[in-house]
């Protein structure tokens, strides 16, 4: 499925493994990452100088300034490119902070897209160092929307093939959960990696696989916000949903469904009975 330019789409961690620690205090990653079809929105209208503005639901506290990684991203393309040209972008935030789904890293892999279509320069690709400078989701972020493998912290990728088709609901219980506070809560570093994936699985096949994987961030995670096992708990309580896991290091927790109606039952259900949580239904892309 192609991908909109504008579209900055949920990442999803469906396996996160800690397997070491790298010198500088950074952690050693196996990760299955893949998208989900709910993201930020950006658009771009060209314009003298670059700036951006910032909307939607989840825009509160979100900077407008060199801060974002929007604009870092537009000016590390601009500068390396030689573009002359800015950008007048703007930021549709429907995605929650610190939430363990990559929204900021979506955001700027899907500048670098679109810049790249306006302005008519190469993209960076995901292994280029400065990729990796805008953080260490980014990379797999520009490889949306296929999954892929992901390792080292993060500049490792292994494209993968299409996963199967199947529902998602996304469970965020209105807390954030820094990811720094999370790490520095995991109690061991040198974990297991993850089972070699399997080809050619069905979706059985698939949440069988997943369920005997591990999101070795959980637990800390859950230590710091104990929503999280209350979001779980109602996951794995609802008619439909077949696996329920967390995203990353939190607090977005997901409902693997066989097709997309059973999603939007199970998130109606949800959305009606904790009206405090940001809940969405949408589809695994590959």
């Amino acid at each position: 499925m192609p991908l909109d330019k504008g579209l900055a789409p949920a990442k999803i961690n469906l396996a996160l493994h800690v397997t070491g620690v790298r010198a500088g205090g950074y952690h050693l990653l196996d990760s299955i990452v893949a998208f989900a079809g709910v993201g930020d929105q950006l658009t771009a209208l060209p314009a003298s100088e670059l700036s951006l503005e910032v909307t939607g639901p989840f825009s509160r506290g979100v900077p407008a300034d060199e801060t974002n990684s929007v604009l870092r991203a537009a000016r590390m393309l601009q500068e390396a490119r030689g573009v002359a040209q800015g950008a007048k972008l703007k930021l549709t935030k429907t995605l929650p902070h610190a939430a363990g789904i990559g929204s900021g890293s979506s955001d700027a892999a899907a500048t670098l897209r679109l810049l790249s279509q306006i302005w008519g320069v190469e993209n960076f690709a995901p292994n280029d160092p400065e990729v990796l400078e805008l953080g260490a989701d980014v990379p797999v972020c520009l490889h949306a929307p296929h999954p892929a493998r992901m390792r080292g912290i993060g500049e490792v990728l292994e494209p993968l093939p299409a996963l199967p088709a199947c529902g998602l609901v996304l469970v965020n219980p209105g807390v954030e959960v820094p990811t720094g506070r999370v790490f520095d809560k995991l109690e061991r570093s040198d974990n297991a990696g993850m089972d070699e994936l399997p080809e050619a699985l069905d979706y059985p096949g698939f949440v069988e696989w997943l369920g005997a994987q591990r999101n070795d961030l959980q637990a800390p995670a859950e230590a710091i916000a104990p929503e999280i096992a209350r979001a779980l708990k109602r996951l794995r309580a609802m008619p439909g949903v077949d696996l329920a896991l967390m995203s990353g290091s939190g607090a977005t927790c997901i409902g693997l469904t066989r097709d997309m109606g059973r999603a939007r039952q199970v998130a109606r259900a949800i959305q009606l009975s904790e009206m405090g949580w940001w809940v969405a239904p949408a589809p695994l892309l590959s």
